[in-house]
């Protein structure tokens, strides 16, 4: 078992990883109980698949709990979503030491941290991710919020978790599709600032992909201490630091947008696509070389993951696309920052990017024939 810290100052929180942990999950949550009984948060897939055998356990351990069952994909991210999950929540009287339990991907933990941060002025909450993108990223660091009309994410707060419990051994579950969905960002971690994770990535993906444990259990640790340093350094992204890790998700926000915020290209095919256009549009203004966005393209193609607007299923001009990032809740003062590079391992935060350059290289990404 891998025990990693995320340390904050005043609430630091521990990251548990462990192959199995959740055949084994009463022994780790009896410490969290109030009154001998949860409250869990999941969605349809994983209330089918995994809530069976999670609740037997607790069972069989004298822990009474109770589940919500959201829609699953990002449908559940919704107002509509939210009010009936607080209502159900206080139906069920949740007290403020309560620890609700998220038991799903990022969806679900989204959702359940600021329904815990909202409900009695914040509970507490648990998350057990069991896709790879929660793992890898949306559990660890506090953000929760759910999706408006207006975009992705702009509804919400910073609401720390009190633990995160990761088994890999739930990835075997996963869908092709959506295993390379968290994959992106994994090799996200190696494109900020570690060249080395990026050449591991390139080396070890058909191995991760296969299966391997010990791969999978690499690209975990590796991803969650990552980010738990750049959290501990800049936990509400006031300093800078912690923007890194929005690599990709300017452009990405805009395609998922362009696309309904539905299964049509999930979060991390968004950021994967994303992020090549960020290192595409570095090349393009003379920040990195044209080899460096190549090959970020390449370990991302390889991996089954949309690297082009065609790819993602996007067809919308540049300026279509920049209204939407317009909507980015990272805009201040009419600006809108963007993570760049200067190479694999080298992205910086810019403050003075045109976004009528934007468009144009957005209209110069379109398939042919729908060029603007």
């Amino acid at each position: 078992m891998s025990v990693i810290t995320v340390d904050l100052a005043d609430r630091p929180y521990e990251i548990h990883i462990e192959a199995g942990l959740l055949q084994n999950i009463a022994t780790y949550l009896a410490p969290f109980a109030r009154a001998g009984r949860f409250l869990v948060v999941s969605d349809e897939n994983v209330a089918k698949h995994i809530w069976p055998g999670f609740h037997r356990q607790l069972s069989d351990a004298n822990l009474a709990a109770e589940i919500f069952v959201l829609p699953a994909g990002e449908a559940g991210k919704s107002w509509l979503e939210l009010e009936k999950l607080t209502d159900w929540l206080l139906e069920h009287h949740v007290e403020r030491s309560d620890h609700i339990i998220a038991l799903g991907g990022g969806v679900v933990g989204d959702i359940t941290g600021f329904a815990a941060h909202i409900v009695k002025r914040g509970c507490s909450f648990i998350q057990i991710p069991t896709t790879l993108l929660a793992q890898v990223d949306s559990s660890v660091g506090g953000k929760t919020a759910i999706n408006s009309r207006a975009g992705k994410n702009l509804v919400g707060a910073f609401h720390q978790p009190s633990v995160v419990l990761i088994d890999p051994e739930v990835l075997e579950s996963l869908p092709r599709r959506q295993l390379a969905a968290g994959f992106a960002e994994v090799v996200k971690y190696g494109l900020i600032d570690d060249l080395e994770f990026f050449d591991w990535c390139e080396t070890s993906l058909d191995a991760f992909f296969a299966g391997d444990a010990s791969a999978r259990q690499h690209a975990i640790e590796h991803s969650v201490k990552a980010k738990a340093r750049i959290v501990a350094a800049d936990e509400r992204e006031l300093n800078g630091t912690r923007a890194l890790l929005n690599l990709g998700h300017t452009f990405g926000h805009a395609l998922e947008a362009d696309t309904g915020f539905s299964d049509r290209l999930f979060h991390g095919e968004a950021v994967a696509a994303g992020m090549v256009l960020a290192f595409r549009y570095s090349s393009k203004i003379g920040l990195c070389s044209a080899d460096d966005a190549n090959r970020a393209a390449q370990l991302l193609h390889n991996a089954g993951l949309p690297v082009t607007l065609a790819d993602a299923g996007v067809s919308a001009h540049g300026a279509k696309l920049v209204d939407y990032m317009m909507h980015d809740k990272k805009m201040a003062g009419g600006k809108l920052p963007f993570l760049l590079a200067h190479g694999i391992g080298k992205t910086f935060l810019s403050k003075d990017v045109d976004l009528a350059d934007v468009a144009a290289f957005l209209d110069s990404q379109l398939p042919a024939g729908l060029t603007a």
